[in-house]
């Protein structure tokens, strides 16, 4: 999370400097002294009469402001009050949330903190989301989602975890304008974790989607498909929010490349994960950012991250480039047709739970993400020969069989 020239302005507190700052959290983002850091942050509300802004940028067609760091908000909200009170702060006014998060917990955290906070609403670009395909389920969610959130309205309403551009038929688009035209939403659009390219390629065509949340990151941004997609998108005036950024969590240590970029990014004064949040900023089409910051250490660094303006070199994206070559088979791109339709089974999500306990070391996400699994009973349907075929057809490589028997395992334990 650095970002920056290395410029002596005036910091986040009377006698701290930008630079100052920017060190600290470098050292957060390194696992130094997070209690010290906690309070550090904390304090710097009280004592900050005019702090750094996070960078803004138009927000597709709609030409909205947007902060280029959105707070992700599947933690618990309302048990963090504070650490929602400095991301207004600091600037970070994209909050996203959705129905299910927490069984719909963080909702009502953020209702409480604009209960607490009334005027806080007219700052903030909320942005939650649909489980709900059909009309009449949409109302019954968008309805429970104003009222626990204490709004009358939502700035980008979201159908959830889109697979396919089929599932905005004429029925969405329908509800989606009447819903604009009530005042309850301003904008309406998706968001994706499989199949990135064909979904926003289709959402261009549509014409009528304000904005998309996909996963994007130092992995992806290299995928000529997907990379014509976001061209089309950006030429349609949708506006786009990127997701995952992290590429699947920290650098593996049995990867050359890895040290060796590890190393030069911490000579020039940033961490690998600030690294690859500057990597995704760089591309201008990207908005926002998305990115779960649980804690005050996370948000600190992930801030420092958007306020430095130091660029990557030509030669560290050549070696993120040839990092994410060498380890592309520990990574699911996300291209979920292929596997699904050889195995039987959706087994991009099985992967998505895996990179949340793995590599994100959140059991509570990947606990969320593996519940439906279970309940649809897919892991009593895995089939080796199917998994095996799956295997064979995957672009990246990724061990199916193994991977698949994994996330049952986890599903046994976390579920």
């Amino acid at each position: 999370m650095g970002h920056g020239t290395q410029n002596d302005h005036k910091g986040s507190s009377p006698g701290l400097t930008r630079r100052d700052f920017l060190k600290a959290a470098g050292m957060a983002g390194l696992g130094g002294v997070a209690t010290s850091l906690d309070l550090n942050a904390a304090a710097l509300a009280q004592e900050t009469a005019a702090p750094q802004k996070v960078p803004r940028r138009l927000f597709g067609a709609s030409k909205i402001p947007v902060s280029i760091l959105s707070l992700g908000g599947m933690f618990d909200t309302g048990a963090n009050h504070i650490l929602l009170r400095q991301a207004l702060h600091w600037g970070v006014t994209y909050w996203d949330t959705a129905d299910c998060y927490g069984g719909g917990r963080s909702e009502e955290g953020i209702g409480a903190f604009f209960g607490r906070f009334p005027d806080a609403r007219k700052e903030v670009f909320l942005v939650t989301k649909s489980d709900a395909r059909d009309p009449a389920g949409m109302t019954k969610l968008l309805n429970r989602s104003l009222e626990r959130m204490k709004t009358d309205w939502i700035d980008l309403y979201f159908l959830h975890g889109v697979d396919s551009i089929g599932e905005l038929d004429d029925d969405v688009r329908r509800w989606a304008e009447q819903a604009k035209s009530s005042g309850k939403i301003r904008l309406f659009g998706f968001s994706t974790h499989a199949n990135m390219a064909r979904c926003l390629e289709g959402a261009a065509r549509l014409g009528w989607v304000d904005g998309i949340m996909f996963t994007y990151n130092f992995r992806l941004m290299h995928d000529d498909a997907l990379k014509r997609a976001i061209d089309r998108c950006v030429a349609a005036g949708i506006g786009l929010t990127a997701m995952k950024t992290q590429g699947g969590g920290p650098f593996r240590v049995d990867s050359s490349e890895e040290g060796i970029l590890a190393e030069k990014l911490l000579a020039r004064g940033f961490t690998d994960k600030q690294a690859k949040l500057k990597a995704v900023w760089e591309d201008q089409r990207i908005a926002s950012l998305c990115s779960q910051m649980p804690t005050m250490t996370i948000l600190m660094s992930n801030v420092a991250a958007a306020l430095d303006k130091t660029t990557l070199s030509r030669e560290e994206r050549s070696l993120f480039g040839r990092y994410a070559e060498a380890t592309r088979e520990s990574y699911c791109a996300g291209c979920a047709e292929i596997c699904r339709n050889a195995s039987g089974v959706p087994i991009a999500d099985m992967m998505r739970a895996l990179m949340y306990a793995r590599d994100y070391g959140d059991p509570e996400a990947a606990r969320f993400a593996l519940d439906p699994l279970v309940r649809s009973g897919v892991f009593e349907t895995l089939d080796d020969v199917r998994l095996g075929e799956a295997e064979r057809r995957c672009p990246q490589g990724l061990p199916l069989r193994r991977l698949a028997a994994d996330a049952a395992q986890l599903a046994r334990t976390l579920v």
